[in-house]
């Protein structure tokens, strides 16, 4: 079962190009620059003016990942999911499918040739090796860009606080009621914070409404009609920097005085959505460049779409698993100090590599766990820090500007997208550097994520991870950094970037217990990853 690009009159002449098995990709009529995917603009120099351009078809791999995971019926694996780029300009890529060979055989710098598969209306682009080695590596090395300088010396985020966190219980398959999950991570933040819902004049969550698949309670109108608050304003949707764009976004507002307290919040319900085998909608048709430019190929899921960078990573650094799964061992170690994560069992490197393959580099213990979970932040007017019945979690920072291409395949390729940008502004609007925090909440959708976050956020250098994690041993609860106390997505279960911010206001309020970091004073908090994402560095005034 392929699942196979709607066909619009925008799209057409890519999808069919292969009925003469040629390749062909966009170009600009004025300044000759390819384009992929299909741009209405010319992103060089602005013309308007296009044209389809016959290339040769052959390109150097840059990314691959061996897909072992049975995502749709009929497509099955072992199958070779690929980021290729075109010898007439590296910098324009393909996601496709490496056929014509066995998928060990498949490796990073292998020059390939298109061929096309014919389904239905449709010529899928595939690739098959031709037993060259490109010479010359198309990927440049990464660096850190230089963002924009702010504006002003007065910092937004000074005049907000965290003042409460609530969640409802985390579990898998739990069948219940997203919106009852939500409603009770909602009043728990609330007593937390002392308020009443009476107080309460914002709204802001993250994705909104309309996204489905158990990824949400119905969003701001939902929580609005079960809590009759009647918001001074609010917000929801998924063009935020990350999850965590929801808590930027209330303090925008609070800063602007629209509000004073506002109650933001994030509800997934993935586990007992697949238990009722409810419908995820559509057919056998995909649109929009997100969907079709992966989906035909196979490419369902995030740990195929970063499990090429992580196998860019390994390839251009010399990296190896372990890496990863130093990762995933910190976060089953820290779940056990943690009784409300999902797995707390001890885990030992050992375990982790014996664990099936998803999509390789990821095993299933690089991979998070979907459960049932709402957890609600409130963010309110610096002024009544004093006020609070537990001490006030200060935002130093945040980072948000997009320094990248915001894609998966296009842009940025050694490390997951959407990371090193963001991490690099977090650093323009404060005066403390790395060396000042003294716990990092990191987004780890993936172990690969955690990884790019440490080296975005300047932990160690970019491709230093290996040797600075000193075989985890940095990233423990004693360590010089200790990495997700509370377990992670990993261990703790997948709450999208909202579980980091509640035991990040844990550990700074010095209410972790078990898994409390010695004299917690900062920490930073990654939100989200991909397309795009965003970062805070909290503080206390403890």
């Amino acid at each position: 079962m392929r699942l196979l690009p709607e066909l619009t009159p925008f799209n057409e002449w890519f999808w069919t190009s292969g009925k003469d098995g040629v390749l062909r990709v966009q170009g600009c009529d004025d300044c000759d620059v390819l384009v992929h995917p299909p741009s209405p603009i010319c992103p060089s120099c602005r013309s308007r003016s296009r044209r389809v351009v016959d290339v040769s078809g052959k390109a150097t791999v840059i990314g691959f990942t061996v897909n072992h995971h049975q995502w749709l019926p009929g497509f099955d694996p072992p199958y070779v999911i690929a980021n290729v780029a075109l010898a007439e300009d590296p910098s324009v890529r393909i996601t496709t499918n490496i056929v014509g060979c066995d998928p060990d055989d498949v490796a990073i710098g292998q020059v390939v040739q298109v061929g096309f598969e014919q389904y239905d209306d449709v010529w899928l682009p595939v690739f098959t090796p031709t037993g060259e080695i490109d010479p010359v590596d198309p990927v440049p090395e990464p660096v850190r860009p230089t963002p924009r300088a702010p504006l002003t010396s007065d910092r937004f985020e000074h005049r907000s606080v965290l003042s409460g966190i609530g969640r409802s219980a985390i579990g898998r398959r739990q069948m219940v009621d997203p919106l009852g999950l939500t409603v009770d991570a909602c009043l728990s933040a609330i007593a937390d914070a002392g308020l009443d819902v009476s107080d309460i004049d914002g709204l802001s969550t993250y994705p909104g409404g309309g996204l489905g698949m158990g990824m949400s309670e119905g969003g701001v109108a939902a929580v609005e009609e079960a809590l009759r608050i009647e918001p001074t304003w609010h917000n929801g949707g998924m063009d935020l920097p990350g999850p965590g764009g929801s808590i930027v976004a209330a303090m925008q507002a609070v800063a602007a005085g629209l509000c004073r307290h506002v109650l933001c919040f994030r509800t997934v319900w993935e586990s007992t959505f697949s238990a009722l085998r409810l419908s995820r909608g559509g057919g056998l048709r995909v649109s929009g460049a997100m969907a079709e430019g992966r989906m035909p190929f196979g490419a369902m899921s995030a740990s195929s779409w970063i499990g090429m960078h992580a196998n860019q990573y390994l390839h251009r650094y010399g990296a190896s698993r372990e890496m990863l799964g130093w990762i995933a061992v910190n976060g089953r170690t820290m779940a056990g100090r943690n009784p409300a994560a999902i797995y707390r069992d001890p885990m030992t490197l050992d375990d982790y590599f014996d664990a099936r393959l998803i999509s390789t580099p990821f095993g299933l213990y690089d991979c998070d766990v979907p459960c049932d979970a709402s957890i609600a932040v409130i963010v309110s007017d610096a002024s009544v820090a004093g006020d609070l019945p537990k001490p006030a979690v200060r935002i130093e920072a945040v980072g948000t500007q997009i320094l990248e291409r915001v894609s998966w395949d296009q842009g940025v390729v050694t490390h997951e997208p959407q990371v090193i940008g963001q991490s690099t502004h977090l650093w323009t609007r404060t005066d403390m550097k790395p060396a000042d925090v003294d716990l990092a909440l990191l987004y780890d959708g993936f172990t690969f994520n955690a990884i790019s976050w440490l080296e975005g956020l300047g932990f160690c250098e970019l491709g230093g991870a290996m040797d600075w994690l000193d075989g985890g041993k940095r990233i423990a609860l004693d360590g010089e950094l200790p990495v997700n106390p509370h377990g992670g997505q990993l261990s703790e279960g997948r709450t999208h970037g909202y579980g980091f911010l509640y035991e990040a206001v844990a550990q700074l309020r010095h209410e972790a217990d078990e898994r409390q970091v010695h004299d917690a004073k900062t920490a930073v908090v990654t939100s989200g990853g991909g397309t795009p994402s965003g970062v805070l560095l909290l503080r206390n005034d403890l």
